[in-house]
């Protein structure tokens, strides 16, 4: 842009700046929200470095419950529908049309027009709820007996789950993503007669693969309504639609009268996707489920009925259901979506059409990082391709944005005239961005808080603490930090000698995180050993869970992620490589869409499986003049050469360790997803299959060939 373009462009926002800012900072209370941002959040209770640190509105005591008395789910619900019975609850897309697309390299993608959404009202998802319980307690489920779901995210899912709750019996969720040996063996481990699914998850993957496993099955529930006949379910199970037993249990004849679930009650044996071995059962009560929601509300402001949420995330994991439940309490409307819809973009929404978001226009969200991270890289790769003027523009508007936000001041002309089409892309409206499952970079959450003119919460915490340990407030634009603890939980930091960190270390202390309170959960579901490692009960009675995460207070009691035990590789020659912060470093270069880092400590250096994004690598290829299919590219060695040189310069920049930088890497022409295996369903590295996967390739680059 021509200088002389340039100055005027900046002497017309400071102009604007300098007439606009009394009036606005008096009105909008700039000053408080700076004040916010600004004061402690959370101190050591007992005085000491290493804690337990609590938030300062829980330090004499942790809140366990939203209401008094409403200390189980199904009173909650119950709660909820007494205040709202008539507003909306939970909606579902119409689906108007399906097509077949044929892409330009032969494949064919199922496209789809989606209507407007339907809603059931509270009062009409409560009696759903409570007729399907009913239902299943007339097919002989009983109370205390487990009954496990094995379903997409989808409104009929919450409604079997309520359901659960209200008859207490307890839920067994399954990742739909799990591979079938990891599914049979939670369905035969929690011993459960009843499965809740879907008719494509049926055909797909239960009959085929799992249902002749799972000897003790007797019912299979299907939530869609359409009516289907199944003539290869083994003999002895008997198949009904979810209508077929809401009608059942809407009979007089079996009206039951239900025992109250009691909070120490299991109202979920949640079974995580887990990064390493056969995933394991979390058995989670009533109890423990209120304190994390109450915990999670509570960072929320001016959370009420008028919010709209979209649910798209599994509901298998606990980010999701929390997030959902915390929605119910308050009167909030649940839309239901799914990544393959979301957006107008998104794959299977038909060009032309409207995705999820762009219908619903939800104001709060939760995301994990994985989908930001995608976010940030379309835009910023339009970002490049837009003419000079305009990424100039684009550059001056964003640093400006930056600047004002890290005073705590908002910027109401660059969000209407620079970033209105980028917070578009989320409906418009998000006010709260929630983000889970994993740690955010902090060039991701920068973008997000500032495009999407909404703040994201980074939270931390998990299956074992119900999802809720740490959030950070929505006016703390500070990055990196994953917030202050909840009200229902409180955090000690324990040393740990072989990974140098401790609670006396300067400026702040360090250590592994202890996380205590009512959201810590039952332990693990028949594995007495692993309870004992990872869990234990305090002088006072308080419930504490071991993360093996590391992290350190900051002085206003903020806490980060710095490490993780399990993460951290001794080298031949002594040193210790942090495998996630490596990985953390490299996944904000352009060029890589993930990246696992691996280290042998017989070795005396780091390697690195990378997926590159399509579409940098291959304006590389062309730039080198190399040429062939998306897989001969990336098993080419010149590719991989440049590739590691760029990953390398990446590192250097921001300051990585030369024993902690790649040294040779492997271009994976595959992407990473759930479905492979190679990654949770809240995308995080499984280190076990992914060393196993690329096993020839680790000895091919350790052994020099």
């Amino acid at each position: 842009m021509n200088p002389l373009l340039l100055q005027v462009f900046r002497s017309v926002v400071w102009v604007y700046s300098v007439i606009t800012f009394l009036p606005w900072y008096f009105f909008s209370g700039a000053g408080t929200n700076l004040e916010r941002a600004r004061r402690i959040k959370a101190r050591s209770v007992s005085g000491h470095p290493a804690g337990p640190y609590r938030a300062l509105n829980s330090r004499d005591k942790l809140v366990a419950w939203l209401h008094p008395g409403v200390d189980t789910l199904d009173k909650m619900f119950e709660h909820a529908t007494h205040r709202f019975p008539l507003r909306d609850c939970l909606g579902t897309r119409e689906v108007l049309s399906e097509e077949d697309e044929l892409q330009p390299n032969g494949k064919v993608f199922k496209k789809v027009i989606l209507g407007n959404y339907n809603w059931l009202s509270f009062e009409e998802a409560y009696q759903a709820a409570k007729h399907f319980g009913s239902g299943l307690a007339a097919l002989s489920q009983k109370p205390h007996c487990n009954i496990a779901i094995f379903c997409e995210t989808r409104a009929e899912w919450l409604v079997a789950a309520q359901a659960c709750f209200m008859y207490n019996f307890p839920l067994v969720t399954l990742y739909s993503t799990l591979g079938p040996v990891a599914i049979a063996h939670g369905l035969n481990e929690t011993e459960v007669t009843h499965i809740i699914t879907s008719k494509d998850l049926l055909q797909s993957r239960l009959k085929v693969a799992i249902l002749c496993d799972v000897p003790r099955l007797r019912y299979i529930i299907v939530v869609d309504s359409k009516p289907t006949s199944w003539p290869d379910i083994p003999r002895g199970i008997v198949v009904h639609s979810m209508d077929a037993v809401k009608e059942m249990g809407s009979q007089p004849d079996n009206s039951v009268t239900k025992p109250p679930p009691q909070p120490s009650d299991i109202a979920v044996i949640m079974y995580t996707s887990g990064s390493t071995g056969i995933p394991k059962g979390v058995m989670i009560s009533h109890g423990n489920i209120m304190a994390g929601i109450t915990g999670m509300a509570e960072r929320i402001p001016n959370l009420d009925e008028t919010d709209t949420y979209i649910g798209y995330l599994p509901l298998a994991h606990v980010l999701e259901l929390s997030a959902e439940l915390v929605c119910l309490s308050h009167g909030c409307r649940i839309g239901y979506s799914s990544p393959q819809t979301l957006a107008d973009q998104s794959t299977k929404i038909k060009k032309g059409s409207k995705g999820d978001t762009s219908v619903l226009k939800p104001t709060l969200m939760a995301a994990v990082p994985e989908i930001m991270d995608r976010i940030y890289k379309n835009v910023m790769t339009k970002v490049e391709e837009m003419s000079r003027f305009q990424r100039t523009l684009f550059v001056l508007a964003y640093n400006y944005k930056m600047e004002q936000i890290s005073k705590g001041y908002s910027t109401p002309l660059c969000d209407s005239l620079v970033f209105k089409r980028v917070r578009a892309l989320l409906g418009g409206n998000t006010r709260v961005l929630l983000s889970g499952g994993a740690p955010l970079s902090a060039a991701t959450q920068r973008f997000m808080n500032i495009c999407l003119c909404c703040p994201v919460g980074q939270g931390y915490g998990l299956t074992e603490t119900c999802g809720a340990a740490t959030i950070s407030e929505v006016w703390d634009y500070s990055t990196g930090r994953v917030g202050a603890p909840l009200v229902c939980s409180e955090i000690t930091l324990k040393d740990w000698e072989e990974g140098g960190y401790y609670s006396t270390d300067k400026p702040n202390p360090r250590g592994e995180i202890l996380i205590g309170g009512p959201n810590v959960t039952m332990g693990y579901y028949k594995s007495q050993g692993k309870n004992h490692e990872d869990f234990f009960v305090d002088e006072k009675g308080q419930r504490w869970f071991c993360t093996g995460d590391i992290g350190e207070f900051h002085a206003d009691g903020c806490l980060k992620i710095i490490d993780r035990k399990k993460d951290l590789v001794k080298l031949q020659a002594g040193e210790y490589v942090s495998l996630g912060k490596v990985e953390a470093v490299l996944k904000n270069c352009p060029l890589i869409d993930n990246i696992c880092a691996y280290a042998n400590s017989d070795q005396s250096y780091v390697i690195g499986f990378v997926v590159p994004n399509h579409k940098q690598l291959t304006a590389l290829a062309e730039q080198m003049q190399v040429r062939g299919s998306w897989e001969e590219i990336c098993n080419n060695a010149q590719m991989e050469r440049e590739v590691l040189r760029i990953i390398a310069e990446a590192a250097v920049s921001a300051k990585l360790e030369r024993f902690e930088i790649p040294k040779k890497i492997r271009l994976s022409a595959e992407p990473w997803t759930p479905e492979t295996g190679l990654v949770t369903d809240a995308f995080k590295l499984k280190r076990k299959e992914l060393k196993s996967h690329y096993q020839e390739d680790i000895e091919r680059m350790y052994g020099g060939k």
